[in-house]
């Protein structure tokens, strides 16, 4: 029963994630560690690209005080790596997958705004999205940077992490990097056969409350559930809309649809701004002399910030 309330949770919320990768979240959870879908994705190597990718970051310089995975050279680029499924906070699913927690993101984040020896910020996407919980709170910090932060995309950006990147004053990607899948899905299943152990799950709600227990197979419910992701999905395009200084129609005619995007196409869509590597964008933001104001203009460093505000303010009405 430990499974099935692991995969209930899941299946609860919205992702904002590869399909493969939320298929393979389920299967960690449910300890079917030998699952199909978990072949697809170890063959695609991206365990050993998160590997790479990290201890090319760690490399970039050192390791800054009290933070988590940021890292600071001379020139004052401070690099925080944004790796594998997107996740509120740390939780065991992180522990199997190599994930990012928000929460230890917006801290590294803060610190590196908060120092006087950060003057770029480099953020380093390799990322199948992840849970739509937070991500929105973290694009308005990214948005409200009161420093030059730059996005690098040496495998994917999806979904999710699109999200976050689209925030950043720039993004850059790698030729062969892959940006897009914006969108929300849930997942969802019915039992029609007993378990093993000869038992049905049964869920009976209250007379007023038919909602809470929607059924995936029905035309009618599935309507309901697509509500909630269409509203979420609205928010999302708004974003990406507002980081890439567009409309939401272009976002939702040219930016993937969905799919997603390779270097040179993302970039003639406007998803992205350049190629290059690692090593390229350090030299290059390390080279330049930042501006008293982020690349991104001031009205909308502002509109960031009335929008954390906004929500501090809910948050305490609620509390």
């Amino acid at each position: 029963m430990t499974r099935y309330y692991a995969l209930e949770a899941i299946r609860a919320q919205p992702w904002a994630i590869l399909p493969a990768h939320l298929g393979a979240i389920e299967a960690i959870a449910a300890r079917a560690l030998e699952a199909p879908v978990l072949d697809v994705l170890r063959a695609d190597g991206h365990a050993e690209r998160y590997q790479t990718m990290l201890s090319a970051v760690a490399d970039t310089g050192k390791r800054m005080n009290g933070t988590n995975n940021v890292t600071l050279n001379k020139q004052g680029v401070a690099t925080i790596p944004v790796m594998g499924p997107i996740f509120p906070r740390a939780n065991l699913l992180t522990e199997f997958s190599g994930a990012t927690d928000l929460n230890s993101l917006s801290a590294d984040l803060q610190a590196a705004l908060s120092s006087a020896d950060v003057k770029q910020i480099l953020m380093v996407f390799d990322s199948p999205g992840g849970v739509t919980t937070g991500v929105s709170d973290m694009a308005s910090q990214i948005a409200a940077s009161s420093k030059p932060i730059t996005a690098f995309v040496p495998g994917m950006a999806a979904s999710a992490a699109y999200w976050l990147a689209s925030q950043c004053s720039t993004i850059l990607m790698d030729n062969t990097a892959l940006v897009g899948s914006i969108g929300v899905v849930m997942s969802g299943a019915k039992q029609v056969e007993p378990d093993a152990n000869g038992m049905m799950e049964v869920d009976i709600v209250s007379s007023n409350a038919p909602n809470k227990r929607l059924d995936v197979t029905s035309d009618d419910d599935q309507a309901q559930i697509r509500t909630v992701l269409d509203d979420l999905e609205a928010v999302f395009l708004q974003a990406v809309a507002r980081g890439r200084h567009t409309s939401v129609d272009n976002v939702k005619q040219n930016f993937g649809q969905g799919g997603m995007k390779v270097a040179n196409s993302a970039i003639s869509a406007g998803m992205a701004d350049g190629i290059s590597t690692l090593s390229a964008t350090l030299a290059k933001l390390g080279a330049a002399t930042p501006p008293k104001t982020p690349v991104k203009s001031a009205p909308r460093r502002a509109a960031a910030m009335a929008d954390l505000e906004a929500r501090r303010k809910l948050a305490e009405g609620h509390a």
